[in-house]
C-alpha cells in the first residue's frame, strides 16, 4: 500500500517535470502539443477511489496550469478525464472484472486494450482542453485538427513511456 502511494507520488512528480521542463520547450508546430502528464491519471490503479481520482486530476491539472499560465484549463480537463475514467474502464471491462492490484497498463492488459482505453481518455482530455482554450466555434476545424494531431502525439509518447518504464518483474 505505502509503496503504491510512494510510486504514484514519484510518477506524479516525474511526469510534471518531464512535461514542464522538456515537452513544453520542444517546438512541434502549431498543431502538435503533446501532454504526457495525463499518463498519471491513465495509469492509476483500478481500485483508486473516485474522490481521489478527482482530487488527483485537479492537483495534476492545476500544477501544469501554474507552469503553462493557462488559468485552470488543464485542471478542468484533468478533472474531466478523472471523472469519466471509471465509465471508460467499465466500457472495456472483462466479464470477470479487473484483477485486484493491477494497473491499466500495456504489460497487464495488452496493446489493443491499452490503445483503446488511453486513446479515448487522451482525445477527451485534448478536446476539453483545446476547446476551452479557444472558447469559440469559429475555429472549430482548426481546433479539431489540433485535437487529433496532439492526441496522436500524446498517445505515441504514452506508449513509448509504457515500454520504457515497464516493470519486467510484474510482466508474466
Amino acid at each position: 500500500m505505502i509503496s503504491t502511494i510512494l510510486k504514484n507520488i514519484l510518477r506524479f512528480i516525474a511526469l510534471v517535470l518531464v512535461q514542464v521542463l522538456i515537452i513544453k520547450n520542444i517546438e512541434l508546430g502549431r498543431f502538435i502539443n503533446p501532454f504526457l502528464y495525463i499518463l498519471f491519471i491513465i495509469a492509476l490503479p483500478f481500485e483508486t477511489p473516485k474522490w481521489l481520482l478527482l482530487l488527483s486530476g485537479f492537483l495534476l491539472g492545476i500544477t501544469i496550469d501554474m507552469f503553462y499560465d493557462t488559468m485552470g484549463m488543464h485542471a478542468a480537463a484533468g478533472v474531466f478525464i478523472a471523472y469519466i475514467r471509471p465509465a471508460i474502464l467499465n466500457l472495456f471491462s472483462p466479464r470477470e472484472g479487473y484483477e485486484f492490484g493491477t494497473q491499466p497498463t500495456i504489460q497487464y492488459l495488452g496493446v489493443p486494450w491499452f490503445l483503446s482505453y488511453s486513446g479515448i481518455l487522451i482525445i477527451l482530455h485534448h478536446f476539453v482542453l483545446f476547446y476551452l482554450e479557444v472558447f469559440r466555434f469559429s475555429e472549430f476545424f482548426y481546433t479539431l485538427l489540433r485535437v487529433g494531431l496532439s492526441s496522436l502525439a500524446t498517445l505515441l509518447l504514452v506508449v513509448i513511456t509504457q515500454y520504457l518504464f515497464q516493470n519486467k518483474k510484474e510482466v508474466e
